[in-house]
């Protein structure tokens, strides 16, 4: 019985959050990932893209409230996604139009673009909160659990109970669906056999009559649509606020770098490869030693290895020994 509680307890404060923190991060990565393999450069202005999206689906959600449309028990914003999508797509072609195009015809350095896309980064971090204003913004509505601690408890007789937020059920589902479809359209369908053969060798994708500008219009489409629902689920999970976003560009680079950029199937793995890390290195263990442990030897400190102010640094330190040991990362991405 006591195991029991001491799986409750860990399955409540690291493996049911860092499996939703990760298929987040699995879905940043995917977006970063696709961009570095197709357009051969890494893009700073991701997290920022992430946030313009989500607060599109944050002003439609509050427009659907407002007019008193509503999903039910699930939230609105899911309703509002597709105008977020939308709204996303128009910005990052338009980004690309009259900033990317340029330098890509010119056949700039991949450095230069990385520069490039940090003026982007700014410009965007500031367009957001000018319209939305630096504050937490709230948008969640709905059911807020799928299975409460209460109910819980009564069904099972434990001590301790299991919580299942409806955000995190919604997260793990939607990403599931999200990397099915995304890996059926670049395997199956002619543009996405087209995009991976232009990431493979350009030259001899262009010598096969695939046009590159039509390979760069569904790379940057498919990476806003990424953007959008991840930058949405992880708002939905935790919330919404501009300078967030911007702190997630490391864990999201993190993991698409610790599972080998320009790999898909790396991004995943490397998303989750870092919610672990981050969620299991930042949580106090003394609650599930407690039960775990034989009587007599519970501890009586905390035993946290970090504070939660420092999960971003636990990233850093997983990307730096990555880039240092294996620079192609799990999946033997390019090599950064």
């Amino acid at each position: 019985m006591e195991l029991l509680n001491a799986f409750v307890v860990l399955s409540n404060f690291v493996l049911i959050p860092a499996i939703a923190y990760g298929s987040q991060l699995a879905l940043g990565a995917l977006g970063v990932t696709l961009i570095y393999g197709i357009l051969r450069f890494s893009n700073f202005a991701h997290g920022d893209t992430m946030a313009f999206g989500t607060m599109v689906v944050v002003l439609v959600t509050w427009l659907f409230q407002s007019w008193g449309i509503n999903l039910g028990p699930l939230p609105t914003a899911l309703l509002a996604l597709p105008f977020g999508i939308a709204g996303c797509a128009a910005l990052v072609l338009l980004t690309d139009r009259m900033v990317y195009r340029f330098y890509r015809v010119q056949k700039a350095k991949p450095v230069i673009l990385v520069i490039v896309s940090m003026g982007v980064m700014f410009i965007m971090n500031g367009l957001v909160r000018f319209i939305i204003g630096p504050d937490d913004q709230q948008f969640a509505d709905g059911e807020r659990f799928i299975v409460s601690v209460r109910t819980f408890k009564k069904l099972t007789g434990l001590d301790e109970g299991l919580a299942i937020r409806t955000t995190q059920g919604i997260t793990v589902v939607t990403a599931v669906i999200v990397v099915a479809v995304l890996f059926w359209f670049l395997n199956r369908t002619r543009t996405g056999k087209s995009m991976r053969a232009y990431s493979d060798n350009e030259d001899l994708a262009l010598l096969s009559g695939i046009n590159p500008e039509r390979v760069v219009l569904y790379t940057w489409l498919i990476v806003a649509a990424l953007a959008t629902v991840a930058g949405t689920l992880y708002g939905l999970d935790k919330t919404f606020k501009p300078f967030t976003f911007f702190q997630l560009l490391l864990p999201i680079f993190a993991a698409a770098i610790v599972g080998g950029l320009g790999s898909p199937l790396g991004a995943i793995a490397g998303g989750f490869v870092i919610a672990f890390s981050e969620v299991t290195v930042t949580y106090a263990w003394k609650k599930v030693l407690g039960y775990a442990l034989p009587e007599g030897l519970e501890p009586t400190g905390l035993v946290q290895l970090l504070s939660t102010d420092y999960k971003f640094a636990v990233s850093f330190v997983i990307l730096l020994v990555v880039l240092l040991f294996r620079p192609t990362g799990l999946f033997k991405g390019k090599s950064v």
